[in-house]
């Protein structure tokens, strides 16, 4: 008897377990439809990733400026999510020893969606000693503040710089946390004899998502001129001094200082125009992913949306090359079989760097 997708809700977050998981994906919508009810929208995508045998969480999308503080949540939800699913699949009688180790859980996000898991690869890359951590921010700073003043400059770097060092500080917290956690509840109903599990058993190899898996659905990295209409009146917001954190120059620069990125696929439909600059850049100056990770499909921004109604798969087309109602067979051909060749890719590609 195949499992039917099911949400419950579980810290911030909504998860949907799976009896046997061969992997966590950790997904994160984009605006509106990542906000208000993924489980809805994105519904018959997140049903064949469960089919395959991936736990699903749903991580929040919050409406907010502040990017490097909203991957900085995400991340830490994933600390209180470790120790949850091992909890819940143990009262559950499922399968939990995949849930041990972090390189067993990986992510796909869509829109700006991935912007934030392209922060936290890079957060991956964040050197460890506080003056390094300084210079490696104000290079960045400095390579896309354009004529802001040094004075500016130094103020912005100190910010970024205190806000990243609370962060790991409270990461390092978080993980020893987890562990611990796990460790108890694997051991909870053992016997004397049995209690030899510890919390050097959980599997942590970095604080942030270096050795996980990453799939972008329609990328996106843009500015305050994306969420507020006219132009106009956001470059006018721009030049008061309120934009997004990080902006989009500095983003890019961050991946492209990293030097990581080597568990990434990306899916990208040539009528995306909300998506254009963004998967440029990665193709054209990035050079990542390789063609091997990477799929040509047809439609815009919107297809990676769709709700399953009896046979048929009611897509949200936002251009006249797909179809709005399709059957499960044909939606499958052009859109969710690359998205699951994709996942099979990184997944032994991630084998490879493992060993």
């Amino acid at each position: 008897m195949s499992q039917k997708l099911r949400f419950q809700p579980v810290s911030f977050s909504w998860v949907a377990l799976h009896p046997q998981p061969k992997g966590v994906i950790q997904f994160i919508g984009g605006a509106f439809f990542g906000t208000f009810g993924p489980m809805l929208f994105y519904r018959y995508l997140l049903a064949c990733l469960f089919k395959q045998g991936y736990t699903i969480i749903l991580l929040p999308f919050n409406f907010t400026f502040d990017h490097y503080a909203e991957a900085g949540f995400l991340i830490k939800e994933q600390y209180r999510l470790i120790p949850e699913l091992v909890r819940m699949a143990k009262l559950a009688n499922y399968e939990y020893e995949t849930y041990l180790d972090d390189s067993n859980f990986s992510w796909i996000g869509h829109s700006i969606g991935c912007k934030y898991i392209a922060l936290l690869e890079v957060f991956s890359a964040l050197p460890k000693e506080p003056e390094e951590l300084k210079e490696f921010i104000c290079q960045i700073v400095q390579k896309t503040s354009g004529n802001l003043s040094p004075e500016k400059q130094e103020k912005k770097v100190k910010i970024v710089v205190k806000e990243l060092e609370n962060l790991i500080n409270e990461l390092k917290d978080n993980s020893y946390n987890a562990k611990k956690l796990v460790s108890y509840y694997v051991n909870q109903d053992a016997t004397k004899e049995q209690k030899n599990f510890g919390e050097s058993d959980v599997k942590i190899a970095s604080i942030f998502i270096k050795n996980q898996a990453s799939l972008l659905l329609a990328p996106v990295n843009t500015g305050l001129d994306s969420a507020i209409k006219p132009k106009a009146l956001a470059d006018f917001i721009i030049r008061l001094g309120l934009n997004v954190k990080p902006n989009p120059e500095e983003t890019f620069a961050l991946i492209e200082n990293s030097n990581l990125f080597n568990l990434l696929g990306l899916v990208y439909l040539p009528l995306d125009n909300i998506g254009k600059s963004t998967r440029e850049w990665f193709f054209d100056i990035f050079k990542k992913p390789s063609q091997d990770f990477q799929a040509k499909l047809k439609g815009g921004h919107l297809r990676p949306l769709g709700l399953r109604l009896l046979n048929l798969v009611i897509n949200f087309p936002d251009t006249l090359s797909v179809l709005p109602i399709q059957s499960i067979d044909n939606r499958n051909v052009e859109f969710e079989v690359y998205v699951l060749q994709i996942l099979n890719y990184l997944e032994q590609e991630r084998q490879k760097i493992k060993q």
